[in-house]
């Protein structure tokens, strides 16, 4: 059990730059949300489903962070900062990273029937600050997700996702096998949610374009279309 401990820390402080030790590492409200949450899933798998509630509320007012007590959770989890939320049916592999105001949602079944609603994210899969995946989706292995953006359908391995809606990006081959990407996005302004502004405007700017030429082409018709006038 020491050892598991010990092996978890080494492996949030690999990630992060901030600690000088395992001890301020111990004191992360991210690391204490998962020691809570492996008490409360114990509880709501032996049905004991108030006390597993009871201990994820009390979970959440000490650390800002909410996990169902019915999401699944593998090893070496770690939550950067915290005002995250993961749904119940969320399913989360191993080495995974979350930096903060994350919410892994669900959507409103259309079968009237609970089910599978929220993501699942694969082993190393890395999570940008403020990024929302919603819905039973798959997030592939090594995949990450930029600040901000929002996801609502399947990403592949290995692919970085930004923007609103999220699309995908392709990434170096040196990129990729990185061991660990801090904040799930290159440092590039190609990978720069930011431009997605840029790319929103060029976009009205075209639809401009589109409809003023179609308007020019009115007014040519209507010109053509016209009885030629003669001279008396």
């Amino acid at each position: 059990m020491i050892r598991g401990l010990i092996s978890y820390l080494d492996s949030v402080k690999a990630r992060d730059p901030a600690p000088r030790s395992r001890w301020e590492v111990l004191l992360y409200p991210g690391v204490w949300a998962l020691f809570w949450h492996r008490v409360a899933h114990a509880l709501f798998n032996a049905r004991l489903y108030f006390l597993a509630r009871a201990v994820n509320h009390f979970s959440r007012a000490m650390t800002a962070i909410d996990i169902h007590p019915g999401a699944t959770i593998g090893k070496n989890f770690f939550i950067d900062h915290g005002f995250t939320v993961i749904g119940e049916t969320a399913e989360i592999g191993d080495n995974v990273t979350i930096y903060q105001c994350v919410t892994l949602g669900g959507t409103n079944p259309t079968n009237g029937k609970p089910g599978k609603r929220h993501p699942t994210l694969c082993d190393n899969v890395i999570i940008g600050s403020g990024a929302q995946i919603i819905g039973p989706i798959v997030v592939g292995e090594r995949a990450r997700v930029g600040a901000n953006a929002v996801v609502l359908d399947d990403v592949p391995e290995g692919a970085t996702m930004i923007g609103l809606k999220a699309r995908s990006t392709l990434v170096p081959a040196e990129t990729w096998a990185q061991e660990f990407l801090p904040y799930g996005t290159p440092c590039s302004d190609k990978f720069d949610p930011a431009t997605q502004k840029l790319e929103l405007l060029q976009c009205e700017i075209d639809m401009m374009q589109k409809r003023l030429s179609q308007l020019m082409e009115e007014r040519d018709a209507k010109t053509d279309a016209s009885p030629e006038r003669k001279c008396s």
